[in-house]
């Protein structure tokens, strides 16, 4: 067992939720840059660019900010993908040591997955909107997307924080 920065490298294959996680996530982004290259031509030039915090339209913009999403999109897919790889690298309490190392890097780990796949599914969605908006396929959201957007990032990380002090 080799060590990084004084912690045990382990290789922990991928858990079934985390597939799980990947294959939601990924479809989503993946779905979603699919659905833009599609309705690209029959876009008109002004898209929604931005929302209150009652899911309303405030500011409209070009088409072309539309490409946003994807790209912001693929910087956290590969971003947090990269850190899944290095669970070592995570911030750990004190009480880390090589006989629940596996633990605390299996528990990050999953964290880590779920905010990325949840983060690459609201990008999703928030383009997803921009486009029905545009094309009037719908009205939008409304004001339910940004609470159930803080609270599902939220729910993993309290989850995440309570199930990690019960590590010993």
């Amino acid at each position: 067992m080799s060590t990084y920065w004084g912690r045990p490298k382990i290789n922990i294959p991928k858990s079934k939720s985390e597939w799980i996680w990947d294959i939601i996530g990924y479809f989503c982004c993946f779905g979603s840059i699919i659905l833009l290259l599609i309705v690209w031509g029959t876009l008109p030039d002004e898209v929604p660019g931005h929302y209150n915090a009652a899911g309303e339209v405030d500011r409209w913009g070009s088409k072309w900010e539309l490409l946003i999403f994807p790209f912001i999109g693929a910087f956290i897919l590969i971003f947090l993908s990269v850190l899944e790889k290095f669970p070592e690298a995570h911030n750990y309490p004190k009480r880390l040591n090589e006989t629940n190392a596996e633990h605390f890097y299996l528990h990050s780990r999953k964290i880590l997955n779920q905010i990325k796949n949840i983060c690459l599914i609201i990008f999703c969605l928030v383009e997803i909107e921009s486009i029905s908006i545009a094309l009037g396929w719908g009205g939008g959201f409304g004001a339910w997307f940004l609470p159930v957007t803080i609270i599902g990032t939220g729910i993993p990380i309290i989850l995440g924080i309570i199930q990690q002090r019960r590590i010993r």
